[in-house]
């Protein structure tokens, strides 16, 4: 038997702009709470395919999803390709309208069916529904009605080095969080749990040029030997969301490491944070700085190890 749930909310903001957040899922991490991480599969201008990561009733689960993109019509089409038990089937849509009164309508539509049709599934999985949904209209609405264009809050941006050592190596360095402490001079303390296989629990605090201590928590989905990614999720207060991901690619001889984020900065804590003449452009390289500056020590220190063990 198949369910059917309906989410709207009305935005002040332009039905592109939303559709535009809502169609690129790169951004998903960085802008919904409950999303981990998004890898894809297919990608076209009017369909992809990818797998995604994400919290579900407090745990994560992953599925395979097919979406089909209508720029013209406004309208994101998704179907569960693989889906997780207890979901037996998932698809849905994401509907942008023009409101009456200015602004725009968002509808999410979901209907799904439940392994075996068990009451009991049919009921966690809508109330599972009825917590996200709300939650990602009202991401995209604050990301939207900032005042600032979405490329100004929402980016991307890794640093590279070569290691003179094996992948394999400078991913186990950084797979192995737990021995931060002992082994990176910025990470102070480390709790390490695992799940399930591959994916962990991580808690940490980090020393910051100032001396003072940021305690940070994260999920990460490890895939040996080639990706390890992860999700804040309590971002700091100049972040209203934070990703990444370490790419390790063996490259003859030696090997590529590569660490990633996507970030979406909150304008209203800038000044907050930075102090009262700061401007947006100005929390833009702090972010870059500050976090890409533990990722390069991370980096080196994962290069010196991998090159040790030669």
């Amino acid at each position: 038997m198949s369910h059917r749930t309906e989410h709207t909310l009305t935005v002040a903001a332009p039905p592109r702009v939303l559709y535009d957040l809502a169609a690129d899922v790169t951004r998903w991490p960085a802008i919904f709470a409950p999303t981990v991480y998004v890898h894809h599969l297919e990608r076209s201008e009017s369909a992809e395919r990818f797998q995604l990561w994400a919290l579900v009733g407090g745990e994560v689960a992953t599925w395979t999803s097919r979406r089909s993109l209508d720029a013209a019509g406004l309208r994101i089409g998704f179907t569960q390709e693989r889906s997780q038990a207890p979901i037996a089937s998932m698809s849905g849509e994401w509907i942008f309208r023009a409101a009456a009164g200015g602004g725009t309508e968002i509808v999410l539509v979901h209907e799904f069916t439940a392994v075996g049709d068990d009451p009991g599934s049919v009921r966690w999985i809508t109330e599972a529904l009825d917590r996200n949904s709300p939650v990602e209209l009202a991401a995209l609405a604050r990301i939207a009605t900032t005042g600032h264009p979405v490329e100004d809050l929402v980016f991307t941006f890794a640093d590279r080095v070569p290691v003179d050592g094996a992948a394999a190596d400078a991913y186990e360095f950084v797979n192995r969080s737990d021995q931060w402490p002992q082994r990176l001079p910025h990470v102070a303390r480390v709790v390490l749990r695992e799940v399930s296989p591959g994916t962990q629990d991580m808690e940490m605090d980090t020393v910051t040029e100032d001396g003072s201590t940021h305690t940070t928590r994260s999920v990460r989905i490890c895939t040996p030997v080639e990706r390890i990614v992860y999700k804040q999720l309590v971002p700091p207060r100049l972040l209203l969301g934070h990703s990444g991901r370490w790419l390790f690619t063996d490259d003859g001889g030696g090997a590529t490491v590569t660490a990633e984020h996507t970030v979406a900065i909150d304008p209203d804590r800038v000044r907050e944070v930075l102090g009262a003449g700061a401007t947006l452009a100005d929390a833009r390289d702090f972010v870059r700085s500050a976090l890409g500056g533990n990722s390069r020590t991370t980096l080196a220190h994962a290069g010196s190890y991998a090159a040790a063990r030669r």
